[in-house]
């Protein structure tokens, strides 16, 4: 009895310490993303207007984007070089190599690098710079209290959810995304409790600072079929070749980028004047946030059919090359449209399947299937919750073993059919199709290429 009072007496302890760090954390967070977010939305209205001023125009702010990324390179590689690309790759990497110390100057320069590029229009997002931001300060904050390495990165974790979750306006996502992001297959049970605290916190401190998300219920009512639930599949299986093509584009341009043998903010100078060239080309709907595409594609709007592969390429462009940001945001473009294009193909819903892309690219591209199902249900309700998680499940399993975030650890193969070899992180990782593979491949070939006989015969 003394045993069993004794074990229940520590774990109400532990909750009741958990509880109360995970709300510190998470008021913390949502705290500095609204002072990120309003400085973001102030330097864009400081954009537009001295764009009218110099330019005479509010559109032409982007000729700044070469200074914009040397600035951002010179920053990042002189003040604090975990801050350049997307951020929450770094903190991945700063959570299963250095128990999740991260240095204090991170946070201001990647808040400060990540406005530059954004208000100039790079194309990048505004969620990594929270999660990093957000993971910078609770590494600060396990310092201030001297908690051994297991509590940091339980900490930092809960900073990464709390980002995302306040970001986005998704706290149950937001929570699930902090824990999934850093595994793929396997989650940490014990700290889904501080993760969930942390992201719902840090989700109302922004909401009650004035912080708007987009969220919009769907006009869809759903009955199911099997012509639909065919369209779905399909469309997760599309989804997943969109990630894969985000994911082999980003790891090219980082490849080209390292190829070029330069001083390094001489190659923000270069990726800003391509970024001009190719807005002048094919217009500037594809630099900075790109809301105003999301939400037109989201509403059923018609959007440029090959907008999702241009997107890819600025984006591609911007974070090679200097530029300071997020992942997650262009992510969300990219699978909107590319949804809203894939609905075109079947003559479907494109509101439905733009929903559909926005969070299946989330769950291929940074293998998050489960945050990525629960985001549908926060951002587009109920109804559309059964379907996001068909297309997110086969986009997950699509995209194969490749991620946006390379530092993630990977902890099962998405087939028994796959061999992987190497380290634990995913960017050590190779897949090799098994021998006995190779032979079911070798046998499916030749029955149909018995068929094609058979009906050349019959034709005959």
């Amino acid at each position: 009895m003394k045993r069993r009072l004794a074990e229940e007496t520590v774990i109400f302890i532990s909750v009741l310490k958990w509880v109360i760090l995970a709300t510190i954390i998470g008021a913390i967070v949502g705290l500095s993303t609204t002072a990120f977010l309003k400085a973001l939305s102030w330097g864009e209205e400081f954009s537009g207007r001295y764009s009218q001023y110099f330019f005479h125009n509010d559109s032409y702010f982007f000729f700044l984007l070469p200074i914009a990324l040397f600035v951002s390179v010179v920053m990042t590689k002189y003040l604090a070089p975990d801050a350049e690309g997307h951020g929450t790759d770094k903190i991945i990497e700063a959570i299963h190599k250095r128990s999740g110390k991260i240095k204090a100057i991170v946070v201001p320069v990647k808040l400060v690098a990540t406005i530059i590029t954004l208000v100039t229009g790079g194309s990048a997002g505004k969620e990594g710079p929270c999660a990093q931001i957000g993971a910078g300060l609770s590494s600060v904050f396990a310092s201030l209290l001297r908690v051994d390495d297991h509590d940091r990165k339980k900490l930092v974790i809960c900073g990464i959810s709390a980002g995302f979750a306040s970001v986005f306006g998704t706290p149950i996502a937001g929570a699930i995304f902090g824990l999934e992001v850093l595994f793929v297959g396997s989650i940490l049970y014990d700290v889904l409790l501080p993760s969930f605290v942390a992201g719902i916190t840090g989700y109302r401190v922004a909401w009650l600072l004035g912080s708007k998300h987009f969220h919009r219920n769907l006009n869809f009512v759903p009955s199911f079929n099997e012509y639909l639930f065919l369209q779905v599949i399909l469309a997760g299986i599309f989804f997943g070749l969109c990630s894969f093509l985000l994911i082999e584009v980003l790891r090219s341009g980082e490849k080209l980028s390292k190829k070029i043998q330069i001083w390094k903010p001489l190659k923000g100078l270069i990726g800003g004047s391509v970024l001009i060239i190719l807005t002048l080309v094919f217009s500037d709907r594809y630099l900075g946030l790109g809301g105003d595409t999301i939400r037109a594609s989201l509403l059923g709007r018609s959007v440029p059919w090959n907008a999702f592969l241009l997107k890819i390429v600025f984006t591609c462009i911007t974070l090679s090359f200097g530029g300071s940001g997020g992942i997650v945001t262009p992510i969300f473009f990219i699978g909107a449209t590319s949804g809203s294009f894939f609905a075109d193909l079947l003559g479907a819903d494109k509101a439905t399947f733009s929903a559909l892309g926005l969070v299946s690219l989330l769950a291929g591209a940074a293998n998050t299937p489960i945050a990525a199902s629960i985001m549908a249900l926060e951002l587009f309700g109920p109804k559309l919750g059964p379907y996001a998680t068909i297309a997110c499940i086969v986009s997950f399993l699509m995209t194969g073993h490749r991620s946006v975030y390379p530092s993630q650890m990977i902890d099962f193969r998405k087939s028994s059919s796959i061999h992987l070899e190497g380290g634990g992180e995913i960017e050590d990782v190779k897949a090799h199709v098994k021998p006995r593979s190779k032979s079911l491949l070798g046998i499916g070939l030749r029955i149909r290429s018995i068929i094609n006989n058979i009906f050349k015969k019959s034709k005959g």
